[in-house]
């Protein structure tokens, strides 16, 4: 299983991103997933999950800023990041579990993908 994240970028406070995160290889589409994200010095934290049912959970930091959804056809989850904060400036990261159960727990995960890179300026 591979995933492949993309669409990080610099962007100015206020801005709006999305991230894409595609899936390939043997898991289903409707595994549960998730986004996390690592800013300098700092320890790796969760941002959203999706479950099978499309339910998702989100950080108190992003609550109402962010939205993560996935297209199952294409195996792509995405996380729709509006009203972007100069503190969420991180390496963002996909990751899945073989579960269709979300957790906000980095363990849990066993797919990750490659960081994307958000940058947001004051």
């Amino acid at each position: 299983v591979q995933l492949q994240a993309s669409g990080g970028g610099l962007v100015q406070a206020g801005d709006s991103l999305r991230l894409s995160c595609v899936a390939s290889g043997r898991i289903q589409s409707r595994y549960a997933s998730a986004w996390f994200r690592q800013a300098p010095g700092k320890e790796r934290e969760f941002v959203a999950s999706i479950a099978w049912d499309d339910a998702a959970s989100y950080a108190d930091s992003v609550q109402g800023r962010f939205t993560i959804s996935r297209d199952n056809a294409q195996k792509v989850v995405y996380l729709q990041m509006d009203n972007l904060k100069p503190e969420d400036t991180a390496d963002y990261y996909c990751a899945a579990r073989s579960s269709f159960f979300s957790s906000s727990q980095d363990s849990d995960y066993g797919y990750w993908g490659q960081g994307t890179l958000v940058t947001v300026s004051s």
